[in-house]
């Protein structure tokens, strides 16, 4: 009965985003990014196929994972990116936590189910964006709004309004997260190496069950991208082999449920660009 209930769940969130976004259809570490298609395109994608170390959602050490990186998540992830007249992107996407860390609501070892929708808006170098997402786990549907202002130069600031709208099955309440962001790419060969910053400031408090409000976590990372085209024929898509670590800082007054106030997570894994 859980099952049902928990299928019929996830195709009324399917139909209220097709709904919300004037799209028919037929049958979502953390922070989902707009994927805007090349001028040229009017429908792109990208397909990810990672393995993360831990499942960290806005600092929250989901799995418990600590300080190990030897029980990894599979961490399937589908986006589709529509160019609309006027600047406008329209995506839909989702992202899928496969392990058998628990007994899973879903069914094998399919812990969550995310989808989402969005709109994008770019002007020159800025692009404004917001994105309803359903996240789909623990037989409960955890609603978010993200809206995220992106600039493109240097250190690409952003800064992301993460807004949770239902708590679900999360261990908080109904919340607003603040997420300032920079980055700075460098190209070495055919490698490109990133190294993303991110701060986040906590609205409310009790968002993940915390007793205070406040910067939250801090988190620095470094990642790689190297494409596989020599290896990989050009006709079987544009692919890239993707790897890195990540580095948080949290605060047990805001994000209390983790074994490690401090942790370092690690991930690998396969994009293919259309």
């Amino acid at each position: 009965m859980k099952m049902k209930n928990y299928r019929n769940k996830f195709q009324t969130s399917i139909l209220a985003l097709a709904l919300a976004t004037g799209v028919s259809q037929a049958g979502t570490t953390e922070e989902t990014t707009m994927t805007t298609a090349p001028a040229d395109d009017v429908v792109s994608g990208v397909l990810k196929l990672d393995y993360n170390s831990h499942f960290i959602s806005y600092g929250a050490d989901v799995w418990n994972d600590g300080a190990s990186l030897s029980d990894p998540t599979f961490n399937p992830m589908l986006e589709l990116a529509f160019a609309l007249p006027s600047n406008f992107t329209f995506t839909l996407g989702s992202w899928m936590d496969v392990n058998n860390k628990v007994d899973s609501a879903i069914g094998g070892s399919l812990q969550e189910v995310d989808v989402w929708a969005g709109l994008a808006y770019t002007y020159d170098k800025l692009t404004v964006s917001a994105t309803y997402q359903s996240w789909m786990y623990a037989n409960d549907d955890e609603k978010i709004l993200d809206v995220k202002f992106a600039y493109d130069c240097l250190l690409a600031p952003s800064l992301t309004i993460h807004h949770r709208l239902d708590q679900g099955a999360a261990a908080g309440n109904e919340g607003t997260i603040l997420v300032l962001g920079v980055s700075h790419s460098i190209e070495t060969g055919p490698v490109t190496f990133s190294f993303p910053v991110n701060v986040a400031y906590f609205l409310d408090g009790d968002f993940h069950g915390g007793s205070d409000e406040g910067v939250g976590y801090a988190s620095v990372g470094a990642q790689a991208a190297v494409p596989l085209a020599p290896v990989i024929d050009e006709a079987f898509g544009d692919w890239t082999l993707n790897a890195g670590a990540t580095y948080y800082f949290t605060d047990d007054e805001i994000i209390p449920n983790n074994d490690e106030k401090d942790l370092l997570t690690a991930n690998v894994g396969l994009a293919l660009s259309f």
